[in-house]
């Protein structure tokens, strides 16, 4: 599929009247030599359609090399084009792998918080508080979520800080997430010291 510029369109017009100009100047040319017309004149449309087609042959030269400019153009830009969908495509495998590996992180970080609150000996009440405060909910809103009073969902969570040998909320966040902040300077995850637990 052929996109020709305007300058292509104008050239090839252009040139198309400077054929049509040397072809009709000698068919004059003829006709008033016939009729006697002085010699001047008939040199005149002489030059004159000379020009012409003179003028038609660059305009056609131009022409085809504009064409060519434009195949060119048009062949870079199918090349570009197809270059960003094969990034494009890149990108959205990269993502989707990326999701994947995401999820598999995710199940095994929730699995490792669940084996951490089953070694601290939580009860089920309290390990739903964890889990919550873990999401950063406050005591309210964990009371209002397990349909509680605000001073049970208090005194679980104190459990928890109690039975974990935990400050607070601050540090049950910070036992189970600290170590997603630091770069692996390694291949392997990041171990934790279970002795300073």
């Amino acid at each position: 599929m052929r996109h020709p510029s305007d300058t292509g369109k104008i050239l090839f017009v252009s040139a198309l009247f400077m054929v049509v100009v040397g072809v009709l100047v000698p068919v004059d040319m003829l006709a008033d030599r016939d009729e006697g017309a002085p010699w001047s004149h008939i040199v005149i449309e002489g030059v004159t359609a000379l020009v012409a087609w003179l003028g038609a042959l660059g305009l056609g030269r131009e022409w085809r090399a504009q064409r060519q400019r434009d195949q060119d153009e048009l062949g870079r830009l199918r090349t570009e084009n197809a270059e960003i969908q094969a990034r494009s495509q890149a990108l959205r495998r990269d993502s989707e792998q990326w999701k994947r590996e995401a999820q598999q992180a995710i199940a095994g970080l929730s699995a490792a918080i669940d084996v951490q609150l089953e070694r601290w000996a939580l009860t089920t009440a309290e390990k739903e508080v964890a889990l919550l405060l873990l999401k950063g909910l406050s005591t309210k809103e964990v009371a209002d979520i397990r349909i509680t009073s605000e001073r049970t969902a208090r005194q679980q969570a104190q459990a928890v800080y109690r039975k974990a040998h935990l400050a607070g909320r601050a540090e049950l966040a910070a036992f189970f997430l600290e170590d997603l902040l630091q770069p692996r300077s390694s291949g392997g995850p990041p171990q934790r010291d279970s002795a300073t637990r």
